[in-house]
């Protein structure tokens, strides 16, 4: 489901910290009332970011307009939701329920509540990684929506024509990308600013972000290794910049801009629609002797403000439609772009997901997912981010790069635990 504005994982995973000091008056947004003047006087706000998927919007007003103990108000957030999600949880006039990521930095604020009363019956069926990534001191503060991953897409009749096999190594990838590149389309596209590609390079090499302890453990020989591979790909005048779309947006590869596009899981159908019978997908390919194949997976998790009118109306009705209602879970996930149930039954349930392209995806999820950690904070991320723009973009050394990085998570890590 793609947003509206810029993304890091994707299509604009809006990611600054809820907990960050107002940034002005919330802005006027669209909205609309689920019912209206039933619920015993109950009012529940619930806010989502603009999705880019026709027929979203009419689903959650739907799902709102159902639930019959409150009247559920819809606020549909254009633009930048992150900033107006922080403004909103500062004031008594935000959200009650809300979707967001894991992040511990509104759990340590104090914005949201623990939700274990909710999801205690059910908690063995979610995904035991979503399950992790919402759980801070044996809490969990979040019950995931949807899982999104990302993969490398591509068309298999123009790498048959090149000779070309599906990459398994960055270096195969570079590879691949300059023998598909012909007249105006390029061999790849991994995003304009190709910060799409950063933690995957990470988790590729066989590493991660921060250890158990949460310490920083992705300044390595092998990810300078994979970044000065990045910096080769983008000099070679074989990977595409510059796109009309980001790279949530399958239209480069649709339009024959690329043969090959990083993307998420969430345009299937339409890439489908546009080549049944000529896409395959990859993961993010190993890099170096130990690496390993790898797939992000983004999503969208909804969560309780602690300032909500009625906490327990507002944990009621997440209940109801989170939990209860499997019909509604799994219209969320399959019926507006393809996306993978955080219920394990719903996954192994969902008609849309059990063949052909579809469930190739979901094995690659299981296979290779990494999940977001609620550690791991939108500071650190621009921080990681601002690598590939110094030594890959830019031509600095990939070392002096991470040393920078190093600082600014140390001091975040810092502020988080002392």
């Amino acid at each position: 489901m793609s947003a509206m504005s810029r993304d890091w994982d994707r299509r604009g995973v809006l990611r600054a910290a809820a907990g960050m000091a107002a940034l002005g008056g919330l802005a006027a947004c669209g909205s609309n009332n689920g019912r209206g003047g039933s619920g015993d006087g109950k009012a529940i706000s619930q806010w989502y970011h603009q999705y880019g998927e026709k027929g979203t919007q009419q689903a959650a007003l739907k799902y709102a307009k159902a639930y019959t103990k409150a009247d559920v108000k819809v606020q549909w957030i254009a633009g930048d939701y992150d900033s107006k999600l922080a403004s909103g949880l500062l004031s008594s006039s935000g959200p009650d329920v809300f979707e967001y990521h894991p992040n511990l930095q509104m759990v340590q604020s104090k914005q949201v509540v623990p939700l274990d009363d909710i999801i205690a019956d059910v908690k063995s069926d979610f995904n035991p990684k979503d399950i992790a990534s919402h759980t801070v001191d044996g809490k969990v503060y979040g019950i995931r929506m949807i899982d999104d991953p990302q993969f490398l897409w591509y068309r298999k009749s123009l790498l048959d024509a090149a000779g070309v096999s599906a990459p398994t190594t960055l270096d195969e990838l570079v590879e691949a990308a300059a023998k598909l590149t012909k007249g105006k389309m390029k061999g790849l596209y991994l995003g304009n600013d190709m910060t799409n590609a950063i933690r995957p390079l990470v988790w590729a090499t066989g590493g991660d972000l921060l250890d158990a302890s949460n310490k920083p453990i992705y300044h390595t020989d092998e990810v300078v290794a994979g970044l000065k591979t990045l910096r080769k790909l983008y000099t070679s005048k074989t990977l595409l910049l510059g796109a009309p779309t980001e790279a949530w947006d399958p239209s480069s590869l649709i339009n024959g801009l690329c043969a090959m596009q990083w993307c998420g899981m969430w345009a299937m159908p339409t890439i489908l629609a546009a080549f049944p019978d000529d896409i395959g997908i990859i993961p993010f390919p190993k890099v170096g002797a130990s690496g390993k194949p790898a797939v992000y997976n983004g999503g969208w998790s909804t969560f309780v403000s602690a300032k909500a009118k009625d906490v327990d109306a507002a944990k009621a009705f997440v209940k109801w439609l989170w939990i209860d209602q499997k019909k509604y879970q799994e219209d969320w996930a399959t019926s507006y772009g393809f996306h993978i149930p955080p219920r394990t039954s719903l996954a192994a349930s969902a008609t849309k997901l059990k063949t052909g392209l579809p469930a190739e995806g979901v094995e690659l999820f299981n296979n290779y997912g990494h999940f977001d950690n609620p550690v791991w904070t939108p500071a650190m991320e621009t921080a990681l981010e601002d690598v590939i723009a110094d030594s890959v973009r830019g031509n600095k050394d990939p070392e002096a790069s991470l040393d920078k990085c190093d600082v600014k998570v140390n001091r975040e890590l810092k502020q988080l635990f002392g």
